[in-house]
């Protein structure tokens, strides 16, 4: 229910962009706005898409998958924690540090993932997933891939991180009723 409802506002920003021009130039994360006071667009950007109509809907796809399973894994309370907590730190490291100027939701899916990475090795009969070879190589592969893109300055390498920090922190001993 929570990631449908994060998915159509985000869905309706992705709409929105074409249909008001300029739009995108008032919402993202700016570095140089930002400085000026406009600290609103940390939040923002994590709404609009600064990748085009293909990358939002890569974003919203991947928003929808692993949102969901984010949801049943952790419950909505934490979930807000992982996508909003991982999603504005990235936007705040974004903004000091790799690229000041962008948007999109894809920082806030990638702390998703980096919980769920360590939910599924922690609990994997939760999830109902025998943990064979292949399954056990996705989480495994998680925490490499957000080093090494931390490492070539990607902005979605510190906010996986920070999920699967936070993955291991907020993993609630039994499962959540939704």
């Amino acid at each position: 229910m929570l990631t449908g409802a994060v998915f159509l506002v985000t869905a309706a920003a992705l709409v929105a962009q074409p249909a008001v021009p300029g739009l995108l130039d008032h919402v993202r994360r700016d570095g140089a706005a930002i400085d000026a006071g406009q600290w609103w667009r940390l939040l923002t950007g994590m709404f609009f898409q600064d990748g085009g109509l293909f990358g939002g809907i890569f974003n919203l796809a991947v928003l929808a998958v692993f949102g969901a399973l984010a949801e049943s894994s952790f419950g909505r309370v934490r979930w807000i924690a992982l996508y909003f907590g991982c999603g504005l730190f990235g936007q705040f490291l974004s903004y000091l540090w790799l690229r000041p100027v962008g948007a999109g939701n894809s920082m806030c899916v990638a702390g998703l993932l980096g919980a769920l990475a360590v939910a599924l090795l922690r609990a994997p009969a939760r999830h109902g997933v025998q943990l064979s070879k292949q399954v056990f190589l996705v989480p495994v592969l998680v925490a490499p891939l957000a080093v090494f893109d931390t490492v070539l300055h990607d902005n979605h390498g510190l906010p996986a991180l920070l999920g699967m920090v936070l993955g291991f922190l907020l993993l609630p001993r039994v499962r959540p009723a939704a």
